[in-house]
Parts: structure tokens; C-alpha cells; sequence
């Protein structure tokens, strides 16, 4: 195949282009990206030149944007260069040279593209020789099964059209067509992981195996697909194990035992902040007595043993204040959700029975209410008791878990609860045969 009809066949699998779409191909001078860039000229794309200089390699890099400029020049096409300080910008931000240069690089090809009304892509030049080393080092390093899929053909806008070439190819291409590119001095030297497996482990595995690199990328392949099977059962389990409830979830215990191991609590608890040496002692808690628990490791969350289940719920909930309600206010938000009132005449129908909704007798709610959490201490007469309770006692008697707790909100009237809102009136505010005006107060989770 004509390598530009390539980089177009290629293009159109990974994402929707369409003619007029712009393409900013990252190009450091060296001979991958150069090639890509011409091939992207070649097929009459429609393309800008992004080039950083890192100012590193002293000449070297001043050298690699006079070429790319230069390049682009003889091309007529626009380029963009940004020259930065990356060893500042790495202290700056307590990132390794390599995370810098990498984290920079993406921020600033994503700026560009959402600088054009047009639909823009970003290609990088990256190949399947890059591809085995990754996986490779992934490996060594230790990983799961997504570092052994490789690198991503597309992550957004960011294209790789050239996954499926191998550097001798592009050597040849850069040959064939006469390209002039730049030879980088950093990648010769074994300081850096990647040109250690590239010029010593890798070549000392391909004595023993010949193919052993395209062994490897035709195994990327392989494990993409076992990935695609794996994230589909877990977003499966996923939403059958882990029931939202306001801003906490319920994970019933035993069904998470029927699976056993730790990848299904990696891929149900890490996105909440558990670090995966916390997994063992997620496993401890699923047989810890009720009220262990057990905080992620960015403090975010908590996992909470109440029963025959695990709570997993936010360790700072929205900042709890006290709000004064009016008769005019007919909604109210806070942090717990949503408060929505109404007044009417009182017909004799019966009350509701949800706890998520109140009936209150208009004589026992004087205005201004105040809405505020629950504080030890407090006591109401639950609807249907003469003797008054201390909501501590109550929510023992509820079985109410420690988050449910720390996030229940009472309305007082004159200093007197009516409502321990989403659970119960107080008694001595209740409907009764002389109940003329009905003031109606119902909860509902905001989002």
C-alpha cells in the first residue's frame, strides 16, 4: 500500500475524520515524526507542525526547531513552536524530566487544538517498535492486564496512526523520499529505561527469539481483546454490587465473597481511592465486626462495616450550615438534597407513609424554621411515642450507620424538632381530627 493511502486508511479506523478536519502532528525533528508529517502532507491532509523546544541538549535542541522551521517552510505549512525551561517546569510541578516532558507536551497540543472552530486531531509518531518496548517494560515492571494492552491507537483527539510500522520502515520511508531529520545524542545513551530495553535487553532476547518484538505486538492484540471481555463483566459486577444511596454506596458482603482474589475490589474500590496494598485489608473488613472501617489512601472515602454490608462513603460530605426557612421559601437545598414545601387545607385524607415525605400539623410549625444537622444531645417524640427520645438512642433502634449519622438533618420549630428529616415527624406535630392547615415538606437527593 502507498504509505500516505497508510496514514489515511489508518486515520479513518481510529476516528471519525472528515475533509476539512486539522491535524497538529507533534514533530520533535527525529526521523519517526518527520515521516509522519510528510506522509500527512503527502495524503493532502490538512496540518500544523506543534514542536517543543526543552531546552535540554544546549545546540542539539535549537538545532531541532531550526529543522522543523525550516521543514515547514519548504512545505507551506504553519508551525508552532513553544520553547520552555522543562527542568524548571519539572521542579516546579515534582515531576521527573520524562513525566515533565510528556505532561507538558499533551497540555499544549490540547491548548492548540481548542484554538481552531475546526475539528482538530493530534497525531504523534509513535510505532510498533515503541509499542513492544512499552509492554516490555510494563512487564518487568509490574502491571495488569491494561499495561499489557500497549499503547492506546487513539486517547481522545490524540491519533497514532503509525502503530502498525516498524522503525526500519520509517528509516526506509525517511530514505526513499530524500527527508531530512535529526539524530537526538539522549537516544543513544542507557540512562533512560526505554533506550535499555531498546539497545540492550531487547536485542539480547531477539538472540533467543528472532521475533521476539513482533511476537509481543501481535500479543498487545491478543490481550486488547481479553481487556474489552474483562471491562465488560466488571462494569456488569459493578453495577450490580455497588448500590448508590445518596452520596454513600452498599456493597452487599457476601455477594462480593463469591468472587474471590482482589482484582474485582482493585476495579470496584481504587477509582474511589484505595490503593491496591490497601486490597488485603479491604478483604480483613468484609470479616471485621460492624463499625470497622477503613479510609483510602487519599482520604477521600471510607469503607464502613455496618452488618451484613460495606458502606462506602465520602470522609468530608458538603460543608453542613444552618439554614432559616420563611413561609415564601418553597424550595430549599442544602447539603443532604433537596427540601420542597407546600401549604394546604386538610381534608381528612391520610397521611403519607414514606419517610421521605412529612405531614405537619400548621399550629406546631412557626415560622422562621431552622434546618441544621443533627447534633448529640438532640431528642424528639417520635410519631407515635408519649416519651421523648435522644436521636443517638433512635438511630441505634434504626440501625442507622455511622455516614447515614453524620448526614441526617432535623427542622426545628421554636426550638423543638418536627421533622428528623427522611425518617420521622415528631409526635406533638402530627395530623390529628382539629388539623385545619397541613404544611407538607418533602426530601428529595439533589443529582
Amino acid at each position: 500500500m502507498n504509505p500516505s493511502f497508510h496514514i489515511l486508511s489508518a486515520l479513518r479506523q481510529l476516528a471519525p475524520v472528515t475533509a476539512g478536519d486539522r491535524y497538529i502532528v507533534a514533530i520533535s525533528g527525529g526521523v519517526d515524526s518527520v515521516v509522519l508529517a510528510y506522509l500527512c502532507k503527502e495524503a493532502g491532509l490538512r496540518i500544523e507542525l506543534a514542536h517543543c523546544n526543552f531546552q535540554l541538549r544546549g545546540a542539539e535542541s535549537d538545532r531541532d526547531e531550526a529543522l522543523v522551521r525550516k521543514l515547514a517552510a519548504g512545505w507551506k505549512v504553519p508551525v508552532a513552536v513553544n520553547k520552555i525551561d522543562l527542568a524548571g517546569y519539572a521542579t516546579t510541578h515534582r515531576l521527573s524530566i520524562q513525566e515533565a516532558a510528556r505532561q507538558f507536551r499533551y497540555e499544549w497540543f490540547a491548548s492548540l487544538a481548542g484554538q481552531s472552530p475546526s475539528t482538530s486531531w493530534i497525531l504523534t509518531a509513535h510505532h510498533a517498535d515503541d509499542n513492544a518496548e512499552t509492554v516490555a517494560m510494563h512487564f518487568f515492571r509490574g502491571t495488569g492486564l491494561a499495561g499489557l494492552t500497549g499503547i492506546p491507537a487513539r486517547q481522545g483527539a490524540v491519533l497514532r496512526p503509525l502503530l502498525s510500522i516498524w522503525r526500519n520502515e520509517i528509516l526506509q520511508l525517511a530514505t526513499e523520499n530524500g527527508l531530512e531529520y535529526a539524530e537526538d545524542s539522549s537516544n543513544a545513551t542507557e540512562k533512560y529505561t526505554r533506550n535499555y530495553f531498546r539497545h540492550t535487553i531487547l536485542p539480547a532476547v531477539e538472540k533467543v527469539y528472532p521475533k521476539a518484538k513482533e511476537n509481543l505486538v501481535d500479543t498487545i492484540g491478543r490481550f486488547m481483546d481479553i481487556e474489552a471481555l474483562y471491562k465488560q463483566c466488571v462494569d456488569r459486577l459493578r453495577g450490580a454490587l455497588l448500590l448508590k444511596k445518596g452520596a454513600e454506596y452498599t456493597i452487599a458482603v457476601r455477594a462480593l465473597q463469591r468472587y474471590p482474589g482482589q482484582a474485582l475490589l482493585h476495579e470496584l474500590f481504587t477509582p474511589f481511592g484505595f490503593s491496591s496494598g490497601q486490597l488485603g485489608e479491604i478483604q480483613k473488613l468484609c470479616k471485621a465486626s460492624t463499625g470497622a472501617q477503613l479510609a483510602a489512601a487519599d482520604g477521600a472515602y471510607r469503607l464502613i462495616r455496618n452488618r451484613n454490608l460495606l458502606l462506602l462513603s465520602p470522609t468530608r460530605p458538603d460543608t453542613a450550615t444552618t439554614l432559616w426557612i420563611e413561609p415564601s421559601d418553597k424550595t430549599v437545598r442544602f447539603a443532604g438534597g433537596v427540601l420542597s414545601f407546600s401549604a394546604l387545607p386538610y381534608t381528612g385524607k391520610t397521611p403519607p407513609t414514606s419517610p421521605t415525605e412529612a405531614w405537619l400539623d400548621a399550629k406546631a410549625v412557626v415560622y422562621p424554621l431552622v434546618l441544621r444537622p443533627w447534633k448529640p444531645g438532640d431528642y424528639f417524640y417520635p410519631l407515635g411515642m408519649r416519651k421523648k427520645k435522644k436521636l443517638s438512642r433512635f438511630f441505634i433502634d434504626q440501625k442507622r450507620s455511622l455516614s447515614e449519622k453524620e448526614t441526617t438533618w432535623v427542622i426545628e420549630s421554636q426550638g423543638k424538632i418536627v421533622w428528623v428529616v427522611g425518617m420521622r415527624i415528631d409526635d406533638r406535630a402530627k395530623i390529628s381530627a382539629k388539623t385545619r392547615q397541613v404544611v407538607c415538606v418533602s426530601v428529595s437527593v439533589d443529582g
